[in-house]
């Protein structure tokens, strides 16, 4: 059961990462491999302020958004005047420092070795140390990163990101400044990755560069495809699909390196085939491979 819980925490975690990504990515058509940076940032912010220097768990938290929201403009200013593969080649190399970072800077991160003992979070006097205590913190972040993301989504914003998706320079033409908007897409998905970030950190209680690499980011991109990009809830059964459904073949009683290989097959295949038969994911509104 305690493994079934862990699952279930660790899908809501990558469905708020899904989320959060897809408004860039489906609402806004930036193809971006720097999400799992932010994801870092935050699990790193809570674990040196609230583990190693005994701050709260507010201001761990806090502080992760607010670095990541800065990275983030300051990436999207450099990186968004590129277009198409470039930006993606310039978030991906963007990610490749910040796991160097985050690898190498042994006085702050501790490097490989990661940062132990980061103590369970106090929320409005509520101790989170049962799986279960997960589980309602993360769908409550999962609810609020859903309306946030449907907000920002719809009315004139939403219209505006989706005309910079289809044609940005139709919406140039209209007198938009197509550059703030998207500047504010990629920080709101910073934001949430970030909260995502800390949520990890406090739940696991152990953070090392290798949960936050660029397979990291390319696992929340599959996520968003294989699920639907510009869909309410595609990130979510995306994230079901490749987090939650490959566990089940460790109970199919295979060798654990068969069980292993299989389940990479199993993820290739299911975006391979996602990819060429349904480009728009499974319940998908926009056609990702345009």
């Amino acid at each position: 059961m305690d493994y079934v819980l862990h699952i279930l925490v660790m899908m809501l975690i990558y469905s708020i990462l899904s989320v959060s990504l897809d408004l860039a990515v489906g609402h806004t058509g930036l193809v971006s491999l720097a999400h799992a940076s932010f994801y870092g940032v935050g699990a790193y912010a809570s674990a040196i302020l609230c583990g190693l220097m005994g701050f709260s768990f507010w201001v761990g938290i806090s502080a992760g958004i607010v670095v990541a929201a800065l990275m983030s403009v300051g990436l999207s200013i450099m990186s968004l005047r590129l277009s198409e593969d470039y930006f993606a080649i310039g978030t991906f190399s963007f990610g490749l420092v910040v796991s160097s970072v985050l690898t190498n800077w042994l006085s702050v991160t501790r490097g490989p070795f990661g940062i132990p003992g980061v103590p369970p979070p106090i929320i409005f006097g509520w101790t989170v140390r049962s799986q279960v205590g997960y589980l309602v913190a993360g769908a409550t972040v999962l609810a609020m990163a859903v309306i946030v993301v449907r907000h920002f989504s719809s009315h004139q914003f939403g219209r505006v990101i989706h005309c910079i998706r289809e044609d940005e320079v139709l919406a140039q033409s209209f007198g938009k400044n197509t550059l703030s908007f998207k500047v504010t897409v990629f920080a709101l998905g910073a934001c949430f990755a970030a909260v995502a970030g800390s949520l990890y950190a406090h739940y696991i209680s152990f953070v090392d560069p290798t949960s936050f690499s660029i397979n990291e980011s390319i696992l929340i991109l599959s996520i968003v495809i294989v699920g639907g990009p510009a869909s309410r809830f595609g990130p979510i059964i995306g994230a079901i699909l490749l987090v939650g459904v490959p566990e089940v073949l460790r109970f199919a009683g295979l060798p654990f390196s068969v069980a292993a290989d299989l389940r990479q097959i199993l993820y290739g295949g299911v975006l391979v085939g996602i990819v060429l038969f349904r480009p728009q994911g499974i319940a998908g509104n926009y056609e990702f491979r345009r």
